[in-house]
């Protein structure tokens, strides 16, 4: 049994604190947070004690931590935490300085011990099975891939202030969806963004619309298309296409149920937002994650990727500001140690 403590007790927190305590191999035994009242609350939910976040790191009965604070605590607390010989799981994105991140990655990967980023797109089922597909080459080579992914209605413009830009903030999850798909990094980046969805998240220096394209070496694309809007639900497709076919994932839907009148053909609106759409992919996660820490497998999302999808939304925000193209290799050049 693992026994966990838990970093962090606003909302993505309190998806994490349920996967934990239902697992059968992981005990929510500590919880923390900057609102001492969310940490005392959710963790009397779950049986657990209400604790400052250096005291679980430093409490030898711990055998592992989940980070859910805010960004620019990930990389310190990541430090700490396997400096004290624990394993982690981090919410993306590792930092919101690239250099930053790396230097993070090169400290973690000392002390040996394992470190997961929360890509939890990854576990998916509908994803799994299209990357599967792929990989048994049941649509040939894969040659163009697309990645949709639309939010019902943009965050508060505040929160846009602190959040590193969509490119790092709702972006990373595709960069990161491309990487685990096509199995290698793009040797180029073009961005295109606006704020055509809100003009206060422009005036804060952001954009809520954005279209990303990235070549491959061996002469793949692939198309991101992110929007901070979209009136009828969380919009969340994947399409690759390949030499001897394609590959679709659609959405997930309120309901399954068709309307087919003289009037036409009706039916639900995908789901809400990501807490109805990926709740699946969140247990799955933790149970990969708790797998890889008891030895049964390899750390499915490392350190590393999460380092990788970081650089991909560094090259796509300085292309989005110059207008012009960026190479992967100008964006790692600077911090490559």
């Amino acid at each position: 049994m693992l026994r966990i403590g838990l970093l962090g007790a606003g909302r993505i927190g309190r998806v994490h604190a349920q996967a934990i305590a239902a697992h059968p191999h992981s005990q929510l035994c500590a919880v923390s947070d900057a609102i001492a009242d969310a940490a005392e609350g959710l963790a009397a939910e779950h049986g657990a004690t209400a604790r400052d976040s250096m005291e679980i790191i430093a409490d030898p009965s711990i055998d592992a931590v989940l980070i859910a604070t805010p960004t620019d605590t990930h990389s310190d607390l990541i430090e700490a935490a396997t400096a004290a010989g624990k394993a982690v799981l981090c919410e993306k994105p590792v930092d919101l300085s690239l250099e930053r991140a790396m230097a993070c990655q090169a400290a973690a990967a000392e002390t040996g011990q394992p470190v997961m980023v929360g890509f939890n797109r990854r576990f998916d089922p509908s994803f799994t099975a299209l990357k599967s597909a792929a990989e048994g080459g049941e649509i040939g080579k894969p040659e163009l891939l697309s990645i949709t992914s639309f939010d019902p209605a943009p965050p508060p413009v505040n929160y846009i202030k602190v959040s590193g830009g969509l490119f790092r903030d709702m972006m990373i999850h595709d960069f990161d969806m491309a990487n685990y798909l096509m199995g290698q990094l793009p040797v180029q980046i073009s961005a295109v963004g606006t704020a055509i969805v809100d003009p206060e998240i422009g005036r804060a220096g952001d954009v809520d619309t954005a279209v990303v394209t990235m070549t491959y070496a061996d002469g793949m694309i692939a198309v991101i298309k992110n929007s901070r809007r979209a009136v009828y639900g969380y919009d969340q497709r994947i399409e690759m296409l390949g030499s001897d076919g394609l590959l679709q994932a659609h959405n997930i839907l309120e309901n399954a149920v068709v309307k087919s009148t003289a009037n036409g053909v009706t039916g639900a609106k995908p789901t809400y937002f990501f807490l109805e759409r990926y709740m699946p992919a969140y247990r799955a996660e933790w149970d990969a994650f708790v797998k890889a820490v008891q030895g049964e497998t390899a750390m499915p999302v490392t350190l590393g990727d999460g380092v990788a999808a970081l650089a991909m939304a560094e090259a796509a925000t300085r292309s989005a500001q110059s207008g012009q193209p960026v190479a992967m290799a100008d964006v790692l050049k600077p911090v490559a140690k």
